[in-house]
């Protein structure tokens, strides 16, 4: 293959020879090869600076049970961290070579343009504005969530309707302050919003009364509010007034990496509707179903095309699992926050996650 920049040997007299279906051919072919030389070149940043680093650098959650905690012995866990670990797997073969750096609401965005983490994996909204202010790319929707209200049982409240003349806490840096300002404008109520720095400092104010309601995606009021004192003595309410499609974040500058992070969340969604998961695996290496062998590597190239084993996918899949593995593990019914699929739930199960085929 011809290198950018390299001449791959136009023969003008040779082409104005041919008739012009066959010029046309060669012209094209040439391009290609040019197209071809180039594309062999640009091997991903990211991915050689994290295989001679030895580990993935992803930015996490502060603390967010279910999503993204650290426990008293210093071991992380949750929905956003195995997601991480995947993507470990996905490169190392080892889903703990990955350092986790946990970041804030106000800093996430800044530390991932500046190049301080490689993966964001943080209940992040994917928004355009974010995407085109920081060049950030949004490789799909992990968390199909949206945002609620979580108010005092005492307050006898079904509705945030009911809410005018409401103190409501809401984070700052997040998509929160203005989903409830435009709420509450909507439908003519006053609001007086209490900015927070963090989701400590949101627990904190509405659990000393600072506001009469706390405002957040739903997945994270589920989450704060086992860290009440009195939990079921708070009521996190039905509406939901805004779309909240939660997922990793890459830089958009290196394409490579972008399909590669793309690509292990949508192994791990094919994975569990095909029922590929740690405890089929086994099964699922010696199966002759040609949509099964693509998933986990024994038929076709599809980890080399990205810069990956072609066991890339199994890996994943072994060392965390599938898509509804990990939610139910750290998420789902089971769990202290007992969070129902929902919207969740895969395009053939009443939900509409949905992946696109390795083919």
């Amino acid at each position: 293959m011809a290198p950018v920049g390299s001449s791959v040997g136009f023969d003008m007299a040779r082409i104005q020879g041919k008739s012009h279906g066959a010029a046309l051919v060669a012209v094209l072919a040439a391009i290609v090869t040019i197209i071809a030389g180039g594309s062999a070149l640009a091997a991903s940043k990211t991915l050689e600076a994290v295989r001679a680093r030895g580990a993935l650098v992803c930015g996490v959650n502060e603390g967010l049970p279910g999503f993204s905690y650290v426990d008293d012995r210093g071991a992380w866990s949750g929905f956003d961290v195995d997601f991480c670990r995947a993507v470990a797997a996905a490169i190392f073969g080892d889903p703990n070579k990955v350092r986790l750096v946990p970041l804030s609401a106000d800093a996430r965005f800044q530390a991932l343009a500046d190049g301080k983490i490689d993966l964001l994996s943080r209940n992040s909204t994917w928004t355009m504005g974010r995407e085109t202010e920081f060049k950030l790319a949004f490789v799909g929707v992990s968390y199909f969530d949206g945002q609620g209200f979580m108010v005092p049982g005492a307050l006898r409240a079904h509705s945030a309707l009911e809410l005018d003349g409401a103190t409501v806490c809401a984070q700052s840096g997040t998509t929160t302050i203005d989903n409830v300002a435009d709420f509450f404008a909507a439908n003519h109520m006053a609001l007086l919003t209490v900015a927070t720095s963090s989701t400590d400092d949101s627990i904190k104010k509405y659990e000393f009364g600072q506001c009469t309601a706390l405002t957040s995606d739903l997945s994270q009021l589920y989450a704060l509010r086992l860290r009440l004192a009195k939990p079921r003595d708070h009521v996190i309410l039905a509406d939901v007034i805004s779309k909240e499609p939660l997922g990793p974040v890459v830089k958009q500058s290196d394409e490579q990496w972008v399909e590669i992070v793309r690509w292990v969340l949508f192994a791990m969604l094919n994975a569990e509707e095909l029922g590929v998961g740690q405890r089929t695996l086994a099964q699922a290496l010696r199966s002759q179903k040609p949509e099964v062998m693509r998933l986990v590597g024994t038929s076709g190239n599809f980890g080399e095309q990205i810069g990956l084993s072609n066991a890339w996918a199994a890996n994943v899949v072994r060392s965390v699992g599938n898509y509804g593995e990990v939610f139910e593990r750290n998420l789902g019914a089971r769990t202290p926050l007992a969070i129902p699929r929902g919207l969740n739930q895969l395009w053939d199960e009443g939900g509409i996650q949905y992946a696109p085929p390795i083919r």
